[in-house]
């Protein structure tokens, strides 16, 4: 006879299995809204599959007879006054000790050099500027700072400004002046604000109480318990997620260009508009460069900051993991643990 725990513990199992076949419903149920509903998105925007697939050869005759090869002879202003093309115009511009690219950042003509200086400086400096008030209202935003519900009158303020995209942002600053280099940057740090002040927000609400208590103990003020026993906790998490919307801004710098704000967003539409399509591709490879290395050194930094998080990775490996196929299907081998 079966006792009455082994009755209890069949129950369990029963109860475990009805609950495992229905998160299998759900989760059959979840798939089918969603390519029902791209289905229907599809035939909503007027999406021909049949055009689509009998296009596809002439845009790979497009690209493949007119981005390539890519022209850089606006790599540099030698290189333009001299009439270097093709990849020649890199090496060339590297001569004399590098005179070429210092003349081409001091000069007021634009190049691909200047452009790419010109797109990192917009993204360095919309994510400083946009630094300290994004910790503020962070910081207010917690619950553990400001008492329920006041706290949401600053996570609503870091909402409303996450809802407005950086593209958007630059034309609501056309009363301090057209798109340009200046409104980029307080474009780009007002929208920073919303997703940094956001990302530290939640940061702050994960953090151990045990500190906190002990500060207090100790008869600090509010300012002081802040700061030492709740900052303290994340301010190396806070520095890596700078770092992380740093990437960010570097992209959204480069999209803000095409409006004209400037840098290799601005060559590229310049060129494109002119029908010089190798000049545009090799403005391409400038923004594959310029973020991939932004990107590399972040991650670099993130991984000292976060090292149970991460492994940093060196340039020969990333760029290697980019064509190992496990990698891109998430099948490769996990990060090895003691």
């Amino acid at each position: 006879m079966s006792s009455p725990s082994d009755s209890a513990i069949d129950d369990q199992f029963r109860a475990l299995e009805r609950l495992r076949r229905l998160k299998y419903v759900l989760w059959g149920v979840l798939l089918v809204a969603v390519l029902g509903v791209t289905y229907w998105g599809l035939g909503f925007i007027g999406f021909q599959p049949n055009v689509v697939a009998g296009r596809l050869p002439g845009m790979y005759e497009f690209i493949s007879t007119g981005f390539f090869p890519p022209d850089f002879q606006n790599f540099t202003i030698y290189t333009k006054d001299q009439g270097i093309t093709g990849l020649r115009a890199i090496p060339a511009s590297f001569g004399d000790g590098g005179a070429h690219i210092i003349e081409s950042f001091q000069s007021s003509r634009q190049s691909l050099v200047k452009a790419s200086l010109v797109t990192l400086l917009l993204g360095f400096m919309g994510t400083v500027f946009a630094f300290p008030f994004a910790l503020i209202l962070g910081v207010l935003g917690s619950e553990r700072v400001t008492p329920f519900p006041f706290n949401f009158i600053f996570r609503g303020t870091l909402s409303g400004i996450r809802a407005i995209p950086a593209i958007v942002w630059i034309f609501l600053y056309i009363p301090v002046g057209p798109p340009g280099q200046v409104t980029a940057v307080l474009a780009i740090a007002t929208d920073s604000i919303g997703n940094l002040g956001r990302l530290f927000t939640d940061d702050l609400e994960e953090i151990e109480e045990g500190p906190i208590e002990a500060i207090r103990s100790t008869g600090a003020s509010g300012t002081q318990t802040v700061s030492f026993g709740m900052l303290s906790q994340v301010s190396r998490s806070f520095i890596a997620w700078t770092l992380y919307i740093l990437e960010i801004n570097t992209r959204i710098a480069i999209s803000l260009g095409v409006v004209g704000a400037g840098g290799l967003g601005l060559m590229i539409r310049n060129s494109q508009d002119l029908f010089e399509f190798q000049q545009t591709a090799a403005g391409l490879v400038m923004v594959f460069i310029v973020v991939l290395g932004i990107e590399l050194i972040s991650s670099r930094i993130r991984a000292r900051l976060r090292p149970g998080e991460h492994q940093g990775k060196g340039f020969v490996e990333a760029v290697r993991d980019l064509f190992n196929p496990k990698k891109w299907l998430g099948v490769g081998d996990g990060p090895k643990r003691d």
